[in-house]
């Protein structure tokens, strides 16, 4: 299944949340510490902007893909922000992240199920 890019996909998108998770958490255990500034990392878009997906020709007809880059993800720089830690939007981003990963595991679960039901016949 790993061969699958909605997996491959799914896979990069869990390991960017899971950076963010950490930056999130980094910035409220630092919410008292003088002269912290919050970070955060790149918008996912970003990085599915800079990466390219395989194409597989089903067809002796179709036209070749160029390049045979997998889905990777982008190296993920973290960006300090101009202003102070705000526990508000900590919060909204820890919250934004649960709902994202949630997501993420539904539509796994979902390709995983279709693939066992064709498989059964």
């Amino acid at each position: 299944m790993s061969s699958l890019p909605v997996f491959a996909l799914a896979s990069q998108h869990a390991n960017w949340l899971s950076i963010r998770q950490a930056a999130v958490a980094n910035n409220i255990a630092n919410i008292s510490t003088p002269g912290y500034r919050a970070t955060d990392v790149k918008p996912f878009e970003n990085v599915l902007k800079a990466t390219v997906s395989t194409m597989h020709a089903t067809d002796p007809r179709h036209i070749p893909a160029p390049g045979d880059n997998l889905l990777r993800l982008a190296e993920e720089n973290t960006t300090t922000s101009g202003s102070s830690v705000s526990i508000e939007a900590e919060v909204m981003k820890a919250s934004e992240l649960r709902h994202d990963f949630e997501l993420n595991t539904a539509i796994v679960k979902a390709f995983h199920r279709m693939i066992l039901t064709t498989m059964k016949g």
